[in-house]
């Protein structure tokens, strides 16, 4: 089985055929978004290695995830600046923040719950990466599809970490962040970003740039 194939199963649902073609038309948000993305996730990766300094298989995998997600940070600044579009702020969108909801506040749950919304929206680019790629111009299709290794690693790095570290099974917990993950993906948002749901009909604030 490919990390795509298996990310597929991983997702309760694919990417709604309305959020790719208001994608496919909208490149210059998405990618300001991707962008601030991959510096996100590169943050992220950092914070958990601050965190927790006595995780040498945490430290190893997010030091390699930090640097890869920085080079893609830098790879899709380079492209807006060769389309001439201005990379700027951007009010980001409901998904990571209403995933991280869930996470629980003891250790070690706290971090089995923080690694596996990491394997989510890792997963989630992956497979996005993979649908957007036929709907997009050349550059950005090779581009796109020379990233579905990386992320479908990382995604698979966030998980084995939220197995090695918990005390419990941790079907359970992924099968609670799934739930909410596809309820995010499918139900109306106000936002196109990256990783924002249904495209609402019309919607006036679509770039919401701050």
């Amino acid at each position: 089985m490919t990390a795509l194939s298996e990310i597929q199963q991983f997702l309760l649902c694919e990417t709604p055929e309305e959020w790719l073609q208001v994608a496919a038309s909208n490149l210059d948000i998405l990618l300001i978004d991707h962008a601030h993305c991959e510096k996100k996730a590169a943050s992220t990766a950092m914070s958990l290695m601050y965190r927790y300094v006595d995780r040498p298989e945490l430290l190893g995998k997010m030091s390699q995830l930090a640097r890869e997600e920085l080079l893609h940070f830098e790879q899709v600044l380079a492209i807006i600046r060769a389309r001439s579009i201005v990379y700027d702020h951007m009010k980001p969108s409901r998904y990571a923040g209403e995933l991280r909801k869930l996470i629980r506040t003891h250790e070690p749950a706290r971090l089995v719950d923080t690694l596996i919304v990491g394997a989510f929206v890792e997963a989630r680019s992956c497979e996005r990466f993979a649908r957007l790629a036929p709907l997009l111009d050349d550059e950005l299709k090779k581009y796109y599809l020379s990233l579905l290794r990386s992320e479908g690693r990382h995604y698979q790095d966030y998980l084995a970490l939220a197995e090695l570290y918990s005390d419990e099974p941790i079907a359970g917990r992924v099968a609670k962040f799934a739930e909410l993950e596809k309820e995010l993906i499918v139900s109306p948002d106000e936002l196109f970003r990256f990783h924002s749901g249904l495209p609402v009909t019309g919607q006036a604030v679509i770039s919401g740039l701050l």
